[in-house]
């Protein structure tokens, strides 16, 4: 709602300042100089990616709209399945713990945590090192790298669309150039007409120049870098994974590793430690949303 909140006070500023200036806002409507920049742009744009960027771009653009990064709800809850976990590859046979990571569907411990269970590729995550740590034959430092260049490869994918965003509103301030080229082009054959007509003509091809500049700037580029923003946050959680199992593996207690995953996330979404007792002590169940 942020992004929403922002363009209009952009709009409002913009187009409010441009009238108390004098300025008449129907001069800045040129649909022509706008499909010649936004679809020139689009073009360009799937020019330059595969379909799947394309794709994953619409979907991001999204969640940037809707700040899906997670809160401090979608952290208790990754924290409350490591608890769960630990404590069964702590206490439990090795049949008993694997049970949870073979069919995490089926897991009560998955099924708990809904959200968590629903994010396909951090369960995945979770329960493919759970799995390492049962086999018992890997070396910490081993599994840490592992746990780094998968999250690097998987920031990486991510970021794709918000550098493909990035990439258009770079190219956008030229195109509006070139709009406002053919504007002037489309006036110096009507130098023959008078002044007032050849003004009108001039103004709306400058109007392209303002158009690719103003779309750089003030719209693609912030939905790129709010993407970028979401995209991180979102792998933030695992981080906060790979932090609680490194811990868990080095002979920390699981309460004690979830503190390790527990300093990893940011100060503006981090439980606090009684929110964390609160829900492992409370055999891991869900509290109430706020």
């Amino acid at each position: 709602m942020t992004v929403i909140l922002g363009f209009v006070v952009t709009m409002a500023c913009l187009l409010g300042g441009f009238m108390a200036m004098g300025g008449h806002v129907d001069v800045l409507w040129q649909p022509w100089e706008y499909v010649i920049i936004g679809g020139s742009a689009i073009g360009i744009f799937v020019i330059a990616n595969p379909v799947k960027t394309i794709k994953d771009a619409g979907k991001a653009t999204l969640e940037a709209m809707k700040d899906k990064g997670p809160k401090q709800r979608d952290y208790l809850d990754v924290l409350g399945v490591l608890y769960g976990l630990m404590r069964e590859l702590r206490g439990k046979s090795r049949n008993e713990a694997e049970a949870h990571i073979d069919e995490p569907e089926n897991s009560p411990i998955f099924q708990a945590f809904p959200k968590v269970l629903a994010n396909t590729e951090l369960t995945a995550f979770i329960c493919d090192y759970c799995r390492l740590i049962i086999m018992g034959n890997a070396r910490p430092h081993e599994i840490e790298a592992l746990m780094e260049e998968e999250i690097n490869t998987a920031l990486h994918d991510r970021l794709k669309a918000q550098s493909a965003m990035q990439n258009m509103a770079d190219g956008l301030p030229a195109l509006g150039i070139v709009a406002a080229v053919l504007g002037v082009i489309k006036a110096m054959g009507a130098l023959d007409q008078s002044p007032e007509l050849l003004g009108k003509l001039i103004g709306a091809a400058l109007v392209g120049t303002f158009a690719g500049i103003f779309m750089s700037y003030g719209m693609v580029g912030p939905v790129a870098a709010k993407i970028k923003v979401v995209r991180e946050k979102q792998l933030r959680v695992f981080v906060v994974t790979k932090q609680t199992l490194l811990a868990f593996m080095n002979g920390a207690l699981p309460q004690i590793a979830l503190e390790h995953g527990r300093k990893t996330i940011s100060s503006y979404e981090r439980p606090s430690i009684d929110d964390v007792e609160q829900q492992t002590l409370g055999d891991g169940a869900p509290a109430p949303a706020e």
